[in-house]
């Protein structure tokens, strides 16, 4: 399937609102340490949002709330992929993003069939400590030859001035968190990034 090439990854629905209006079809919610109640209010709404925008909501990790909330689409790390009821989501009819960094990663994700598999982080990032510094741009070369027709997200240390090179190097799509929430004008980065993706 074709994914949207742009897919900004954001911790609330308030985020998703006020750039879904600028064009976002494709967005993540990433919630940690919330307590469930808010957790769940939170997918309903970006749930709804994404509806009446006509924008594919993806929800990190909470698969039983995505399962009761109706929601479409999962994203599963690999810790996540230890405690996740894959039989349940699957007879739920979600479809299923799987983050990967090595080769034993992705051998585990493509036994799940995806609907995508992530790298990361491409290029150095801050958005949390990892034991993988930088994967690099060859590495999403290799990752496309071997995964073929199930699209491949490039995510950590992307930035508009780098997406070109990500989308010669293999993947079909960019994911950026931090240059877009810790950016003095939010919204005006998402344009340049809906420009360079467009």
């Amino acid at each position: 399937m074709t994914l949207p090439r742009f897919y900004p990854i954001f911790e609330s629905a308030d985020w998703i609102a006020r750039m879904l209006p600028l064009g976002v079809k494709l967005v993540q919610l990433r919630i940690k340490d919330r307590p469930e109640t808010e957790t769940r209010a939170e997918i309903i709404r970006a749930r709804d949002l994404c509806g009446a925008a006509g924008a594919i909501l993806v929800v990190n990790d909470y698969w039983q709330i995505a399962i009761e909330e109706g929601c479409d689409w999962l994203h599963l790390g690999q810790e996540d992929l230890d405690s996740a009821n894959l039989a349940a989501i699957r007879a739920a009819g979600l479809r299923i993003g799987v983050s990967t960094h090595d080769e034993a990663e992705l051998g585990r994700a493509l036994a799940l069939a995806p609907d995508y598999v992530a790298l990361g982080p491409v290029w150095p990032t801050i958005l949390k400590q990892m034991k993988w510094h930088q994967q690099g741009t060859a590495k999403l070369t290799e990752w496309k030859a071997r995964i073929g027709d199930i699209p491949l997200i490039a995510i950590g240390g992307l930035t508009t001035a780098r997406a070109p090179e990500t989308f010669a190097a293999g993947a079909d799509v960019v994911s950026a968190v931090t240059d877009i929430t810790l950016n003095a004008d939010p919204e005006a980065r998402v344009r340049d990034w809906l420009r360079v993706t467009g």
